[in-house]
C-alpha cells in the first residue's frame, strides 16, 4: 500500500492539474461540438428524482480530492472513484488490464462477470464525441491523458451503473481502462461530473434533470461524511443564492467573479481582472488560483488583518504567506469572502483559508497565476462545509448556506 500524500505531494500534483485545466480553457474555444446537450421540461421523467451518496475526503486511498463509492455491472461490483468536475469521460480499470494497472484497494471490475456490459461500436455517436479514440475490430477505444503525464486507456463500453440501491442508470457509457499508469493512489478510477455529452452529468438529464451539489468535509474532520447528490435541492428550504453559470465555453463550470472582500474591506480590484481570463469552480483542484494582481491584492490585505501573529518562511514553493500557530489556543484571520455576479456571495471559513503544510506552520490558503490572463480556479479547499449546488439547465451554480 502506498503512503498517504504529504502535502509537498498534494500541491505538486494540484499545480500540475491547473496547468491541465488552463489548457483545456485556452482550447475550449477551438471546438463546440462535446457540449452538454440540454433538455426542454418535456424531454424530463415525470418527477425528478434524487440520489444521494456519501463522500469522503479521498486521504484513505492516497488521494487528496473526494470520493464515492458506486456499483459498476450486474451483479454490481463496488468501485470507490473521485469525483471530478473537470473531467467529462468516468472510467475504472477492468480487467483482464492486458496492459498496465496501478494498485487499488478493491478488486478491479471484470467485464466478463457482468450480464450487462458491452462495447460501444465506432460508428456511434458515443465514440465520435470522444477527445482521443482510436478502433479496434469495429470496438471503441478511449483515451485520456492528464498534465501530470497520468493516462487511462481501454474499451468505451456501456454497463449498468449503481448509484444508490434505488438509484440504478442503465446503458451507461464509461471506459473500461485496460492501460492506466499514474498518480491515482488507490482508487478505482474516475466519475466524470463535467459539462461534456460523456458526463454522468449529461448522461442523466432526464433523470436527475441536469442537476447536482455536493458538500466537502475537511480532510481533518475524519468523523464527518459529506455528499454527493444528483437531482435538485429544495430551494425554499435551504439558505442558498445563485450566480449564473458563464456558458460561453462548452467545458468546465465557469463562473463571473466580481470582487473579492478580506475583513469586511472589498478589495480594489479592477472587474476587467477577473474577465480576462474568467474563472472556474472545480472539485478537483486543491487550492484556490487567482489572477495575479487580485492574489496581491488579496496578500496584503490578509497580511495587514494579520498583523498580531508570527509570520515564518514557508516550506512550499506554491504557498508564500504562512504562520507558526505552535503556541495558540486561539486564532482568528481576517474574513474572505468572493462576491459573484447575481449578488451571491461564497463565505470562506478558517479551513478554506489557512492550509497546514507541515506542524503547526499554517499558510494562506490561495496562490497568484504567473500574470492576469490565465484561468483562475476556485478549489476544493475553499469549498468545505458548503453546499455547491450546480443546475446546468438553467445555468445557475454556487448554492452556499
Amino acid at each position: 500500500m502506498n503512503q498517504p500524500p504529504n502535502p509537498t505531494d498534494i500541491l505538486h500534483g494540484d499545480r500540475l492539474r491547473v496547468e491541465f485545466l488552463q489548457t483545456r480553457h485556452k482550447l475550449s474555444s477551438s471546438s463546440n461540438n462535446n457540449k452538454a446537450p440540454t433538455s426542454s421540461p418535456q424531454d424530463m421523467e415525470e418527477s425528478i428524482k434524487l440520489a444521494t451518496l456519501p463522500a469522503l475526503h479521498g486521504k484513505a486511498y492516497d488521494e487528496a480530492s473526494y470520493v464515492v463509492t458506486v456499483g459498476y455491472g450486474t451483479p454490481k461490483k463496488n468501485q470507490t472513484v473521485v469525483f471530478d468536475t473537470g473531467s467529462d469521460v468516468s472510467w475504472v480499470q477492468c480487467k483482464p488490464c492486458v496492459s498496465t494497472c496501478f494498485l487499488q484497494r478493491e478488486p478491479l471490475f471484470n467485464p466478463s462477470e457482468s450480464s450487462s456490459y458491452r462495447n460501444v461500436s465506432c460508428g456511434s455517436l458515443e465514440c465520435a464525441y470522444l477527445t482521443r479514440s482510436s478502433c479496434s475490430s469495429n470496438t471503441c477505444l478511449y483515451g485520456v491523458v492528464y498534465m501530470d503525464k497520468s493516462t487511462t486507456k481501454g474499451f468505451l463500453a456501456r454497463e449498468t451503473l449503481t448509484l444508490t440501491p434505488s438509484d440504478v442508470v442503465k446503458d451507461f457509457v464509461f471506459g473500461c481502462g485496460q492501460d492506466n499508469r499514474g498518480l491515482f493512489g488507490t482508487i478505482a478510477g474516475i466519475l466524470g461530473l463535467g459539462r461534456g455529452k460523456h458526463s454522468l452529468v449529461s448522461q442523466t438529464v432526464k433523470k436527475f434533470g441536469g442537476i447536482f451539489s455536493y458538500c466537502l468535509p475537511p480532510p481533518s474532520a475524519s468523523s464527518r461524511t459529506g455528499h454527493l447528490t444528483l437531482g435538485a435541492v429544495t430551494k425554499a428550504t435551504k439558505n442558498i443564492s445563485y450566480t449564473p453559470l458563464n456558458l460561453d465555453h462548452e467545458t468546465l463550470y465557469y463562473l463571473d467573479l466580481v470582487g473579492i472582500s478580506v475583513g469586511g474591506r472589498v478589495l480594489p480590484i479592477n472587474a476587467s481582472v477577473f474577465l480576462n481570463a474568467g474563472t472556474i469552480i472545480d472539485s478537483g483542484t486543491v487550492i484556490t488560483r487567482l489572477p495575479s494582481s487580485a492574489y496581491a491584492a488579496l496578500r496584503s490585505a490578509f497580511k495587514r488583518g494579520m498583523s498580531a501573529y508570527q509570520s515564518t518562511p514557508s516550506d512550499s514553493s506554491l504557498l508564500d504567506t504562512c504562520y507558526d500557530f505552535s503556541k495558540l489556543d486561539t486564532i482568528t484571520v481576517p474574513t474572505i469572502v468572493f462576491h459573484f455576479n447575481g449578488g451571491a456571495d461564497m463565505k470562506v471559513d478558517f479551513s478554506g483559508t489557512m492550509y497546514v503544510t507541515s506542524g503547526s506552520r499554517f499558510c494562506l490558503a490561495f496562490a497568484g497565476n504567473i500574470d492576469d490572463t490565465d484561468l483562475g480556479i476556485i478549489g476544493n479547499v475553499q469549498q468545505q462545509n458548503l453546499e455547491v449546488v450546480y443546475d446546468t439547465q438553467v445555468g445557475e451554480d454556487l448554492g452556499c448556506p
